[in-house]
């Protein structure tokens, strides 16, 4: 038996695979997150051990002897968090999260310096992991002075898991300290953070066996012999693994808390001048481009907030498939944006508006608005050379079928729905736990699921996306002109 456990921002899943990839059980347990100021996400480390205690306690319940025979756990989680640890392995600060943006400065200052984008292939983004350390030297320097280890959030339950410093290339890729090209720490970069390698994990590729589970967890879980815990992957590329994204060609688009597309990549190509990220895959000899939108789901939880709602009820307000584009236009920057515009300038905007405009209109205007924002992201990475004809979904923002036919119309691109729910993560993670545990073809155990449905687009609506998509384009630019000091 595998295990695959997968942290989120909103919570972690556990996921419980045979040695033929079948999903056996899975549970889940929520975690929080604060906002204390504007541009401020975190989260206290303490809420992951906690989730994963209590997602761990609830699979043992349900499936007692398949959890004692695991074997090797895999791990997936939210990039570029900033887990500070001192000597004693602990927790000096609350994580910083990848949708924190208070290090816009710091990051436009390292953007400058052209060794970090001719090293790490990207933008420095304020959501990376370096700026916000820089943060932390500039306004808590007290902290940075007792930093002995930078994790980032899934290599943090890897720690509380193993004891183990240890990270894959693949998450490793978003931290802005790493060659991604030569997958390998940049001690150039890391001196002009002032840190050094000794306080960065030890890289490994997510297929390898990277920490052995502690005695006390075994116990705690009832697992009866030794278990390997694997490299594992950042969030979207273990997704890949699940969904079986690992070569030139394969692609996926994700609706989560963010919103992405995602391409594998056999050879590195960075695009940083196009905002496009371009990281190490989770297996070996493997890269991947990139778009990311911050606001997918989220934008919809936040009009389900402001509106006394739920995503659920505002998604089911909805008809299966779009007659065309609403009268409302959507720009869905809440928290900023990377793709294409790299902001952290937040810029949410309804226009368009009339007396007649209702709670739905306001809905497929949200989710119109993030196909827009995808719709920037496709074009990011074929300006690259990148070509995608169909995408396979995830994300919980995949269960509306309306926003998946918006999309589909939007970027003119087939979608393939998954016939066994949304596992992409956490499944993920369990495959590259097998991979640390019995090695073989990576190809065979990380094969593409079973389709259940494809949309296609419609074509008779496709120009019709393509007005709206260029009026959607010309919203940005004069609504920061209009928002700009005089």
């Amino acid at each position: 038996m595998y295990l695959g456990l997968d942290l989120g921002t909103s919570g972690i899943r556990a996921l419980l695979v045979d040695a033929d990839g079948c999903v056996v059980g899975e549970a889940s347990a929520p975690c929080l997150v604060t906002h204390l100021q504007p541009g401020w996400s975190e989260q206290n480390p303490e809420e992951w051990i906690n989730a994963c205690r209590k997602a761990m306690a609830e699979l043992r319940s349900q499936h007692p002897k398949e959890v004692a025979a695991v074997q090797a756990i895999g791990l997936s989680g939210h990039m570029h968090g900033a887990t500070l640890i001192d000597r004693n392995g602990d927790v000096l600060r609350p994580c910083m999260l990848w949708n924190d943006t208070r290090a816009d400065a710091q990051a436009r200052r390292f953007d400058a310096m052209p060794m970090f984008r001719d090293t790490t292939g990207n933008i420095v983004f304020p959501g990376f992991t370096a700026p916000k350390i820089e943060w932390v030297r500039e306004n808590e320097p007290d902290v940075f002075a007792a930093i002995h280890k930078i994790l980032l959030p899934k290599d943090y339950l890897r720690f509380w898991l193993t004891g183990e410093s240890l990270s894959d290339m693949s998450d490793s890729a978003g931290t802005s300290w790493m060659d991604v090209g030569t997958r390998s720490w940049s001690s150039e970069l890391l001196d002009t953070c002032q840190l050094s390698e000794a306080q960065m994990p030890q890289l490994v590729e997510g297929s390898d066996q990277a920490g052995e589970l502690r005695d006390q967890l075994r116990s705690e879980w009832g697992m009866t012999g030794p278990v390997i815990v694997a490299g594992g992957g950042g969030d979207n590329a273990a997704a890949a693994c699940g969904l079986g994204c690992l070569s030139a060609g394969d692609g996926f688009v994700s609706l989560g808390t963010s919103g992405v597309l995602f391409a594998a990549s056999d050879t590195y190509a960075p695009a940083p001048d196009k905002a496009v990220h371009s990281f190490c895959h989770a297996v070996p000899d493997t890269w991947f481009q990139m778009g990311v939108t911050l606001a997918a789901t989220d934008s919809l939880n936040w009009l389900a907030k402001v509106t006394g709602s739920t995503p659920a009820a505002l998604a089911g307000t909805l008809p299966e498939k779009p007659s065309g584009p609403t009268s409302a236009l959507f720009l869905p920057y809440l928290s900023g944006e990377r793709t294409p515009h790299n902001t952290a300038t937040p810029c949410g905007v309804f226009a368009g508006m009339d007396i007649s405009s209702d709670q739905s209109d306001l809905t497929a205007a949200v989710m119109e608005g993030v196909a827009f924002s995808l719709a920037d992201c496709l074009h990011a990475l074929r300006s690259t050379g990148t070509e995608i004809s169909a995408l396979t979904t995830t994300g919980g923002g995949s269960k509306s079928p309306f926003w998946l036919q918006t999309i589909a119309n939007v970027l003119d691109v087939t979608l393939d729905l998954p016939a066994k729910g949304e596992f992409g993560a956490a499944l993920g993670a369990a495959r590259l736990a097998m991979a640390a545990d019995i090695g073989g073809d990576i190809n065979s155990l990380m094969s593409k699921p079973e389709i259940a449905k494809t949309i296609e687009p419609d074509a008779s609506l496709v120009s019709i996306y393509q007005e709206r998509y260029a009026q959607f384009r010309a919203l940005y630019p004069a609504v920061t002109s209009a928002l700009s000091p005089a």
